[in-house]
């Protein structure tokens, strides 16, 4: 492996491009994002983004920080070998986050994020055989969900195909007694697909939790609506917000930027 390190007192700032900086402040940002709204499992679970003008790299977050961690200097840069091409600190990225994401990097050329998380309402859906149901619009959005059954932990490179097979041509995926996986062609595009999904998840789990018979809407209507949220003909999902979230996080701790 070829490593590039933080040498003397050189800031990560001076060392990357303009847009690898700015990439690598989105990035921390939707760290601190996914901790604010509880989606969050420790120093658990990958964000990655690819780097501005560098095919094949991306950022990945050093195994050994909490979310609330995160800050723009501290993200590994690996390419989708495994390599290490800059690493500013003392951590590591971890295995089974290079084999995830490295595989859809790799195989995805429209997505620039890939977010992992293993939230109690994401994994307790991934347990039901049902799958995620229609139940509101918020989870309507997501009635083209793939999903992949459970391997154990993703750490044999030989699951990247069969990943890379299930997630086909969608924005979101349920790993199968697992956890949930998004993309997004930006990072406030991811962030809002996994909030929306994280919703998806909690509506599921208190609605069967109320023991109460279940209406759905009609098939059509439920396309219907899933069209809606498509791309096409209206925004990019994500992006109207996330100056507003940015801002939130800089009232409470702005030191995402650093």
């Amino acid at each position: 492996m070829s490593v590039t390190a933080l040498k003397g007192h050189k800031s990560v700032r001076d060392q990357v491009s303009p847009e690898e900086w700015q990439k690598r402040v989105d990035l921390a940002a939707c760290y601190r994002l996914v901790h604010k709204y509880g989606m969050d499992e420790m120093i658990a679970n990958h964000i990655s983004c690819r780097v501005p003008g560098e095919d094949n790299a991306f950022l990945l977050n050093p195994y050994g920080l909490l979310y609330k961690q995160m800050h723009a200097s501290c993200f590994i840069k690996i390419d989708v070998a495994g390599n290490t091409l800059f690493n500013p600190g003392e951590y590591q990225v971890n295995q089974a986050g290079f084999v995830i994401h490295g595989a859809i990097h790799g195989a995805r050329h429209d997505v620039d994020c890939v977010i992992h998380t293993h939230s109690l309402p994401g994994m307790a859906v991934s347990a039901m055989k049902t799958g995620l149901l229609p139940l509101a619009q918020t989870a309507m959005r997501f009635i083209d969900v793939a999903y992949h059954d459970f391997e154990g932990i993703a750490i044999n490179l030989d699951e990247q195909q069969r990943l890379v097979r299930d997630l086909g041509n969608r924005e979101a995926m349920i790993l199968r007694n697992h956890g949930l996986l998004v993309v997004g062609a930006s990072i406030p595009e991811a962030f809002n697909n996994i909030y929306r999904l994280e919703r998806a998840c909690q509506l599921q789990v208190m609605t069967l939790s109320c023991n109460a018979e279940i209406t759905l809407p009609p098939k059509n209507i439920v396309e219907e609506t899933a069209n809606l949220f498509k791309p096409q003909g209206m925004r990019r999902l994500g992006l109207l917000e996330w100056p507003a979230l940015l801002k939130d996080l800089d009232s409470i701790d702005p030191s995402f930027r650093d």
